[in-house]
């Protein structure tokens, strides 16, 4: 398949030419397994300008302390745990830390409430069960046992989801580094460059707890929500923009800064319930009104812009994305809403365009 034709092409596939040039330029000691040193993985994640003047693009946006925090744990042997509300990037880091790291992101679980140890240990080809009995070639390993057995990063989303005793298969592999397989009385042993990244959602907390003999064996770093009005604008602005490459819409014709500068403060005021300035005070509505969801709306105005349109992100393109955006519950977020652009949007300087909108 073209790479062209990919909606969503993996870390290391869309950002090769970064990590090469990085890995050529690398001079300082790379721990085992690794294919950057600690110093050049946050170079790719944070962005630089190296001394031949290739440009590593910003994956985050953020404090710089806390990638470093992130990536010096992963040297250690202890799991990494990047906790935080939807939006804040979670999944986003664990993939370029893991293409960054080891090359290959792909070694992903992805947590639900109906997930099996099989999932995190190994399976087993029935047909061949049956036919041969237990064997090396019925086996099904799992990522968990393939990023041990070649060295490599393995990423487990939503761990807080997973049903506690699924969660346990984890404790043997985190601290001995190794997974029995009592079957066929051996086990798999980790090879330098293994190591976990787990994420967990803020507001999944107390759906499946963390065991204290689990939560022991990861070090936990708190994703944070952006501190600043400007750096979120920011982060909406590349991100979007980034997705319309993708999804192959064109530039828009005028400077959109302007329209993603308000939905953004729209996000962050709903989000912790009050105005910018401080001075009101206001009901929050059942959505996250994450980063992620704002840029969400902004690609949804760029397509209707760009399909519907003159080509520009206007007023009108903005309000018809963002109700659907917020009123999650009818009820409770619909009265929320209404209230807002009473008082907040009704009567803020400059705005009056977006009142008629959204009215």
């Amino acid at each position: 398949m073209e790479e062209q034709a990919i909606l969503r092409p993996h870390a290391e596939t869309a950002y090769a030419d970064e990590l090469t040039v990085l890995r050529a330029q690398d001079r300082d000691v790379r721990p085992g397994g690794w294919q950057l040193s600690p110093r050049s993985v946050v170079r790719y994640i944070m962005g630089d300008t190296l001394a031949n003047g290739t440009e590593i693009t910003p994956k985050y946006f953020g404090d710089r302390r806390l990638i470093e925090v992130a990536v010096a744990s992963l040297v250690t042997d202890r799991a990494l745990l990047l906790v935080g509300v939807p939006g804040t990037a979670k999944t986003w880091v664990s993939e370029h830390l893991a293409a960054a790291i080891s090359g290959d992101s792909k070694l992903l679980v992805q947590g639900t409430a109906g997930m099996s140890e099989d999932a995190l240990r190994y399976g087993w080809n029935y047909a061949r069960l049956l036919s041969e009995g237990p064997s090396e070639a019925a086996l099904v390993p799992s990522p968990v046992m393939v990023g041990m057995r070649e060295g490599k990063l393995v990423r487990i989303e939503e761990l807080t989801r997973v049903p506690s005793d699924v969660q346990d298969a984890l404790i043997t592999v985190l601290s001995e580094k190794i997974l029995p397989i009592p079957e066929l009385n051996r086990e798999t042993q980790a090879r330098r460059g293994f190591n976990v990244i787990a994420t967990a959602n803020d507001r999944d907390r107390g759906v499946n707890e963390l065991s204290s003999a689990l939560r022991r064996r990861f070090n936990t770093v708190v994703m944070p929500l952006p501190a600043t009005l400007e750096e979120e604008v920011r982060i909406v602005t590349d991100r979007s923009r980034a997705a319309a490459i993708r999804m192959q819409l064109p530039p828009v014709k005028q400077d959109a800064a302007a329209e993603i500068r308000r939905l953004v403060t729209i996000f962050r005021e709903l989000r912790s319930g009050r105005t910018e300035d401080g001075r009101t005070q206001l009901k929050t509505p059942s959505s996250t009104l994450s980063t992620a969801e704002a840029i969400s709306v902004v690609n949804q105005s760029r397509a209707l812009s760009h399909h519907f349109g003159t080509g520009d992100i206007e007023t009108q393109h903005l309000a018809a994305s963002l109700a659907g955006a917020i009123v999650k519950d009818p009820e409770q977020d619909g009265a929320v809403w209404r209230e807002y652009l009473d008082v907040v949007v009704r009567g803020r300087k400059g705005w009056e365009d977006l009142f008629e909108a959204l009215r």
